[in-house]
Order: structure tokens, then sequence, then C-alpha cells
């Protein structure tokens, strides 16, 4: 007999009390059998009533990130053939690399509830602390040229934002090209890693993670970072980490199969969230700092921007910094 059985009757009778009989005669074992799964399970962190001629009743789920409470809340169609939810791990991106090179599949997903190590674009590490947010990156095989997954890292940013809306009712701003912000501070960082099959040139495998701060305190944070990123919880919106990660991976799952079609509703949608646009900006390249003002994002997420000189450019790679935010006031 295993646990999720137990779980799933309670689970299919939410509120209303199912007998130590009942689930005995279901499941084929002794009813004291059924009391020490139910004991296992409420160690775990769920809360089930037990009265005497009645029963047992499960009232509420814990809001962690476990496999079972994840796909209750994911649709037939979504992208997730194998689920690792992980307790601690360097990095979910780090992690589906290495599950990479080992054979796995299309649609992989790891979600972590602390990163040890949690990367940034240019390496920088991203503040992961246990319990506080959701973690998570997805494993893509695309069969497709390089070139038709440029626009990867601004789909994954319109994904995020469209997770965070569904299960916290507000609606993240973009920072081209990777930082989801709320009141002017960062929220989420999102990190794509292509790796290239030699021979053929096509993409061997992409790989799609978002870690969005969930319940972190500023405490969490530190003096340094607390004036730069926020959570949910600070801006005064609640959500579960278990939807959050369920919308994500159905999110990504729709971003998946947009890849190498027709962009514009991302583009679209990435342009409406983006409060880089019309804003004053600083590029840095290779050391160096021009001014510039960000007019427009192209087809394929690329910035363009005119320069006080009145030259204009499109931007794909480097820093750029928007005036009134992440400490940029001169």
């Amino acid at each position: 007999m295993s646990k999720e059985r137990v779980y799933a009757l309670l689970r299919e009778q939410t509120g209303a009390f199912v007998s130590g009989q009942e689930l005995s005669a279901q499941l084929g074992v002794s009813r004291a059998a059924i009391w020490k799964v139910v004991d296992s399970l409420r160690r775990d962190g769920y809360t089930i009533e037990a009265r005497t001629g009645m029963g047992y009743r499960l009232t509420a789920a814990p809001d962690t990130l476990v496999e079972r409470e994840i796909r209750r809340q994911l649709p037939p169609e979504a992208l997730c053939p194998v689920l690792h939810c992980l307790e601690e791990i360097d990095s979910t991106n780090s992690y589906l690399k290495r599950e990479a090179l080992l054979g796995a599949v299309h649609g992989t997903t790891a979600v972590a509830n602390h990163q040890t190590a949690g990367r940034g674009r240019r390496s920088r590490g991203f503040l992961s602390p246990a319990g506080r947010g959701v973690y998570l990156s997805t494993l893509l095989r695309p069969q497709l040229p390089p070139k038709a997954l440029l626009g990867a890292t601004g789909m994954a940013a319109v994904a995020v934002c469209n997770a965070v809306e569904r299960t916290a009712g507000v609606r993240p701003g973009i920072k081209w090209t990777n930082d989801l912000v709320l009141a002017g501070k960062k929220l989420c960082g999102i990190l794509t890693e292509l790796t290239v099959e030699g021979e053929t040139g096509m993409a061997e495998s992409l790989i799609i993670g978002a870690g969005v701060n969930v319940s972190h305190s500023r405490e969490d944070f530190g003096p340094g970072l607390a004036e730069i990123a926020t959570s949910l919880s600070l801006e005064g919106h609640q959500t579960s980490r278990t939807a959050l990660a369920a919308a994500m991976i159905e999110e990504f799952s729709k971003l998946a199969d947009s890849l190498g079609g027709c962009l514009d509703r991302w583009v679209d949608l990435y342009r409406r969230d983006c409060v880089t646009l019309g804003k004053p900006v600083r590029l840095l390249w290779d050391s160096r700092q021009t001014e510039a003002l960000a007019l427009d994002v192209d087809s394929q997420f690329g910035l363009l921007v005119r320069f006080p000189d009145g030259t204009e450019q499109v931007v794909r790679t480097g820093e750029v910094s928007v005036r009134g935010m992440y400490g940029y006031t001169d």
C-alpha cells in the first residue's frame, strides 16, 4: 500500500470524512496500517482530522513543493513528463544540465525548495533561501537552429508574468532583458542556457530557469539587496508556491509549443509589460558606459535604443540600467 493511494482517497473527499473501515476495505490493509499512513502524511505537513466513529478528513495541504500537489494543479496537456522536486540543490539549471547529459527527455522539470548556488546572467549569484520562493527550471529539446531560439529569454519573461498574474493577481513588469519587477524592485530573475550539437549545429538542449521571490522578508534579502529586491508578500500579494510552480510549468509548456513559430503575440505582451521602454538607460558594453533612450523591442526581443547623437541601434547583449530602478538615479 502506498501513501499516494491513501492521499488520493482522502483528496477525493476533501472536507468530508472517510471511515477507516472504508479505507481499509478499498486498499486491502488493516486499519492500523491506515493509521500509520495518515500519521506519515501529517508529518509531511497535511492537516488530517480524525474523529471516532467518523474516520479521517483532509482539511489542508502544505505549501510545499511536492510532486503530488504540483501535478494535481496541472492540466493534462501540460508538458511535464518528469518532475524532480528537490529539497536542496546547487541550482535547478545546473541540475538539469547534468540530467541532460544523462539523456533527460524534453519537458523534464526541476523545482527546488532551496538553492545553495542559484545563478543569474553573467554568473551572478541569485539569493534562494529555503521555503521562500519558487526556483524552477525546464529542459527543452527543440530540434531547431540556435537562431530560432533568440527569443527564448523574452518568451520566458512573459511566461512567468502570466503565471504570477494567474496565481497572485498582480502582473509584474519586465526590465529588459530578463528581470521581472514589482514596485520598481526585482521580483524574479530568468536564466536561459543553450547547448548546441557540434556536428549538426542544431540546439541540443535549452534550459529555461526562473526564480520568483514569493515570501521573502526584508531580513531575507539583507541590507544590500533589500533596497533593490522584493517579494510578492512584501508588496501585499499572496500566493501558494505550489500553485505558482504549477502555473509556471504550464506557461513554459505553452512557450515550448511556440518555439520556431510566430512570436508576434509573445513580443506584443513583452512590449506591453516592458518597463524599460520610453526610459533613459545606461548601456554597459565591454567596460564602456553609454547613455541612450529605450524606444522599442524588435521581433526577436532586441532593445532598440537612440543615442544622444540621434543614431539608433538594436541591443542584444550587455547590461542595461534603467533610470529610477536598482539605484540608477543620476
